[in-house]
């Protein structure tokens, strides 16, 4: 009898409209969280990916094709890698002396070693260095470029298309950080790479015995203790870009953001989004990605279609973040549920 009654309640159109402004009450508080979070994010794309799954912890514009600024010089190295002799000996050329800043410093006719300019293009960014690199391995950047992008394609970065060894801007160019945290995560199959990336300072030499002092651009490499080691980038078209991996216990994640506001916002989003994912990896968090559409518009997206990672869910929104917590919420009391944005 008592269950008759509850039944008849639920029926009366009053009550059924009473539970469900309740129900949107409870979704305001569950959003609020993930909202805030979101507004965090200055960020035009950012991931964080777990390194030995490929499992994507957390999202923003995963595919949004950007510039990449210098974080082109980590394919630079792993193509280094992979077709030349660390010991071999490079004379620089006048197009790599001459090439814009940021540069070692390198003059036309030094004789330096591949393991010195490996050491240049990945801690102090030099793009003298990557184009010296480009011309010892392939006789030229533009057949160095070739093979950068036809082992993009091996790795999987399949959204990213290279035009120089150093990460200058220029027509055609584009990554994503779905892609950018894929090649830090083949990158680190490398010992040496993964050693150079994570020294704060160092010096390069010349045979000719004139020594460069080289300090790292990444400053986190200096506050974060869970940090392996990264790539910066920065152009005025690119804005502030950074790839990093960084480690807790025997987990390893990859960070990737590109297009920042302020190199200080690039260094607070990277902290933030370390701790977000190792909470994802313990279980204390969710895994989310999210669309914007303000960072979409009138910029080439990717077809590639978006599956579901283990528990995140994937979201489209015009400037904001649907909670997760809603939808779960709305399916578990079997009431019409709102759909969100497309837009």
């Amino acid at each position: 009898m008592k269950k008759d009654k509850q039944q008849s309640f639920l029926r009366k159109p009053y009550d059924r409209r009473l539970c469900f402004y309740l129900i949107l009450l409870l979704a305001a508080y569950c959003i609020l969280p993930t909202a805030s979070f979101a507004a965090r994010m200055q960020s035009r794309a950012a991931l964080v990916m777990d390194a030995s799954t490929g499992k994507i912890l957390y999202a923003k514009n995963p595919d949004l094709k950007c510039l990449p600024a210098s974080t082109t010089k980590l394919m630079t190295a792993i193509v280094t890698m992979e077709n030349a002799d660390l010991n071999d000996v490079v004379t620089i050329s006048s197009k790599a002396a001459h090439v814009p800043p940021h540069r070692a410093g390198f003059k036309e006719g030094d004789r330096v070693m591949i393991d010195e300019l490996l050491h240049a293009a990945l801690i102090g960014s030099a793009n003298d260095a990557a184009v010296a690199l480009a011309e010892a391995v392939a006789g030229s950047e533009e057949r160095f470029v070739e093979l950068m992008n036809t082992k993009a394609i091996e790795i999987g970065a399949t959204n990213t298309r290279f035009i120089n060894a150093n990460g200058l801007p220029g027509p055609g160019q584009y990554i994503t950080v779905h892609d950018l945290a894929k090649i830090m995560d083949y990158a680190l199959r490398y010992k040496k790479l993964k050693a150079i990336i994570g020294t704060r300072v160092t010096e390069v030499s010349t045979m000719g015995g004139n020594t460069k002092l080289i300090r790292n651009t990444n400053r986190l490499l200096w506050s974060e203790e869970d940090l392996v080691g990264g790539k910066t980038g920065y152009t005025n078209k690119a804005r502030h870009c950074f790839v990093c991996a960084a480690e807790r216990k025997r987990d390893t994640i990859i960070v990737a953001l590109l297009g920042s506001p302020s190199r200080r916002n690039l260094w607070k989003e990277t902290e933030f989004l370390i701790g977000r994912g190792f909470d994802v990896m313990e279980d204390r968090e969710t895994p989310t990605v999210y669309l914007t559409k303000a960072d979409y518009t009138g910029t080439a997206r990717s077809k590639r279609s978006y599956r579901r990672h283990g528990r995140s869910r994937i979201k489209k929104v015009p400037r904001r973040v649907v909670s997760t917590s809603f939808l779960k919420l709305i399916r578990t009391l079997a009431l019409p549920a709102p759909r969100p944005s497309t837009d």
